[in-house]
């Protein structure tokens, strides 16, 4: 299945996640001209990146387009006027992709039939290539359309297949929000290590690079966390003190599993 300046890829919001999947398209060399961006408000950033690639702009859906995918990226809050808009360009055959969290398959067969549709759950690493998408399909979509869904998401990162729908509102708390919990990792290892004694540009700049530095490591190691962990700790040593506070029955785990569980609700209330 190709893209073409006939039957193109419909972006419907031009934010943070879409802009960063359509950063990933250019630079996978998806021909601009099948490429058309609706969003009534884009940046000034995003603004630039389409005049300077060719990328069709348009603040409303134009009725007379009939694209081969819908990618919908808006938040899940402004999802009933964008597929109310959408529903004169969305036919049989149209391929309706959502990353929107909380809105389940049916939410869009309801707006538009028995379409194919795709429910994507990525998360901002996407802006850097580094990006973790999971996906699930209903019956209607193609062998072929899966296989465009991939390419287009392998280009911001990792693609997991889900069997089960209802394992998407985990996904989204682990995965989609999970850049949050590492960001706030860092910000709470600064804030200790100013507190430690050292001074507030020297902490940042330590949390920052130690976190960004493990996180590549375990991208480019062949070995799982847990092991990497103990690599690290010698027993006795400064890290077995640090994680005898940090794995305690109070400690890192309980607090994750309740972050965890808090936005898997919440993903499930915004369905």
């Amino acid at each position: 299945m190709k893209l073409e300046k006939s039957s193109p890829l419909l972006l419907v919001g031009a934010g943070k996640m879409g802009g960063a999947m359509l950063a990933g398209w250019v630079e996978q060399g998806i021909d601009p001209a099948a490429i058309v961006v609706c969003d009534p408000r884009p940046s000034e950033e995003m603004a630039a990146l389409l005049a300077a690639k060719g990328i069709r702009h348009v603040t409303a859906v134009p009725g007379d387009l009939t694209p081969a995918v819908v990618l919908i990226a808006v938040k899940p809050q402004m999802m009933a006027e964008a597929l109310e808009s959408l529903k004169p360009v969305v036919g049989t055959g149209t391929l309706v992709v959502s990353i929107a969290a909380g809105k389940t398959i049916g939410t869009f067969e309801a707006a538009f039939g028995g379409v194919p549709v795709v429910r994507a759950m990525p998360n901002t690493p996407a802006q850097v290539g580094r990006g973790m998408t999971a996906v699930f399909a209903n019956a209607a979509v193609s062998s072929d359309q899966k296989h465009l869904v991939e390419d287009l998401l392998s280009g911001i990162g990792a693609v997991a297949w889900l069997d089960d729908e209802g394992e998407m509102d985990a996904v989204t708390a682990v995965s989609g929000s999970g850049p949050a919990y590492v960001f706030l990792l860092a910000e709470c290892l600064a804030e200790a290590g100013r507190k430690a004694g050292l001074s507030p540009e020297l902490a940042e700049t330590l949390a920052r690079q130690t976190v960004a530095g493990a996180g590549e490591l375990l991208y480019r190691s062949d070995l799982d966390a847990a092991t990497l962990r103990k690599n690290v700790t010698s027993p006795g040593g400064t890290t077995a003190a640090a994680l005898s506070v940090l794995m305690a029955d109070d400690g890192f785990q309980p607090l994750l599993d309740a972050a965890v569980k808090a936005a898997a609700d919440r993903s499930r209330e915004l369905g």
